[in-house]
């Protein structure tokens, strides 16, 4: 006879321990609990670790008191249209690497034959922010799904550009894009990506790739918006299926900028504008290292009370600390750590050793975690979005933070004079790190927001005090 979901997850230990096993968050743990059932892929792990058959994992309502009681609404997989030919109407396609087609209208740049967009497919959580999320060097290499439907209604304009240009490969939407109704807009949505070389797709099924990335993990997409209306599906599915995918890739190199540079600007406050700098005598001198910076952190980091300058990713630990830096800042950053490490790690274990305070964010995060011998791996499904909630162990605090990571600090790795300061609400995943044997630290998600809460900005103050007190003990 079938076993109940619970008798299930206690076999298994409890749900944290299922979670672990089964590599999913304990959401997902409730989620069996509600749908009564636990997804097939899951069984090979539990048939081992819990000595169950085949036969005890087949769905049984009836074995369940509590489905008597309370029964529970099934919620069906919207459906995703696969037809090879494009419906009534359709001008662009999404095709994922395992031969999926969703058609809808195409909106943004056109596409050439052999100019298709190809990227990770991933999702976004954010109601807000679409135009910094898109220009947020983090997303190179992506394509991405928002979440929420109404994309477009505030437009767009230069103040909220995260960086020269849109790093995201194409964007996916359900619905029309949303004419701006802002009175800060200077053009619609649709032509700023235009004029910026980035399709887009409207009116397809967002739920249903959602769930598809939520459930099966990332996948490999390509988008299709041909001026000339005709779509080579076989070639799309081809060139999809041999894409390699983010690991092991490093593009920091293509994000980053081309020379050091100084920046001054303080955060913005509108509609006056941005901080006017304190006297240069009252600040402190940093350098910010560049793996794909979004603007509004070296903002923070000006109104914090530093003077940034800016280098590229591959600086040598001797090219930074050849600008005399009281404090060194690792910035957020696209693809897998691991891959960027290879030259990374260096300069950043010759800055530790030279005894300069380090704060990093994001990739810069992952950076230091590996510099300071710990491992990173590839999240399931990542965290994109401004609603993810954090606690802070230091202060016991919770936080809602902005985030766009694919991959995470291994805790396992971390070796014994490294603390964790922050950890996820959502998969427990790590979320912060300190060291105990160098003034360093880092958080995984962008506590500059922009776009996103402010609940982290005290961070940066963290980081100047750290720097403070580096300077007494010189």
């Amino acid at each position: 006879m079938p076993m109940t979901i619970e008798s299930i997850i206690e076999r298994l230990g409890g749900a944290d321990n299922a979670a672990r096993l089964t590599g999913v968050g304990t959401e997902a743990i409730r989620k069996w609990r509600q749908a009564r059932a636990i997804p097939a892929k899951h069984w090979p792990v539990i048939l081992r670790h819990a000595g169950l058959s085949l036969a005890d994992l087949q769905p049984d309502r009836a074995s369940d008191p509590a489905e008597t009681t309370m029964p529970q609404p099934q919620v069906p997989t919207p459906a995703v249209v696969c037809a090879d030919t494009p419906p009534d109407g359709a001008t662009a396609v999404l095709v994922l690497a395992d031969g999926t087609s969703l058609w809808g209208r195409g909106f943004g740049a056109q596409t050439t034959p052999d100019g298709a967009a190809i990227g990770e497919l991933c999702f976004s959580t954010g109601l807000t922010g679409y135009q910094e999320t898109l220009t947020d060097p983090s997303f190179a290499g992506q394509i991405i799904t928002f979440t929420f439907p109404h994309i477009g209604n505030v437009g767009a304009n230069p103040e909220d550009d995260e960086a020269a240009r849109v790093a995201a490969r194409g964007l996916v939407v359900k619905q029309d894009l949303t004419e701006p109704a802002n009175w800060r807009a200077a053009e619609g949505l649709d032509a700023w990506l235009a004029e910026r070389g980035v399709p887009g797709i409207c009116g397809v099924d967002t739920r249903a790739i959602t769930l598809r990335i939520r459930d099966g993990g990332p996948q490999t997409a390509i988008l299709a918006y041909p001026a000339d209306g005709a779509f080579d599906l076989a070639a799309l599915r081809a060139r999809a299926a041999a894409w390699p995918g983010l690991e092991g890739m490093d593009l920091a190199r293509e994000v980053t900028c081309g020379e050091a540079y100084a920046w001054r600007d303080g955060v913005w406050h509108w509609p006056s504008g941005s901080d006017t700098p304190s006297p240069p005598a009252a600040r402190r001198r940093v350098v910010a290292v560049d793996y794909g910076a979004k603007r509004n952190i070296l903002r923070c980091l000006t109104s914090a009370g530093c003077d940034v300058t800016v280098v590229p990713a591959t600086a040598t630990a001797e090219e930074i600390l050849a600008h005399g830096p009281e404090g060194v800042f690792l910035s957020n950053g696209p693809g897998d750590p691991a891959a960027t490490a290879e030259y990374a790690v260096p300069a950043i274990r010759g800055v530790l050793a030279a005894g300069k305070p380090v704060f990093g964010i994001c990739l810069g995060h992952q950076l230091l975690a590996q510099a300071l011998g710990a491992r990173t791996y590839k999240l399931a499904r990542g965290h994109r979005g401004a609603n993810q909630p954090v606690k802070d162990l230091t202060t016991g605090k919770v936080e809602i933070t902005s985030q766009n990571h694919g991959f995470a600090v291994d805790e396992a790795s971390l070796p014994a004079d490294v603390r964790v300061t922050h950890t996820s609400l959502f998969d427990g995943s790590n979320e912060g790190i300190a060291s105990d044997r160098y003034p360093a630290f880092s958080v995984q998600y962008h506590p500059e927001a922009s776009p996103g809460p402010s609940d982290s900005h005290y961070l940066f103050d963290r980081f100047v005090a750290l720097i403070d007190r580096s300077n007494q003990t010189v």
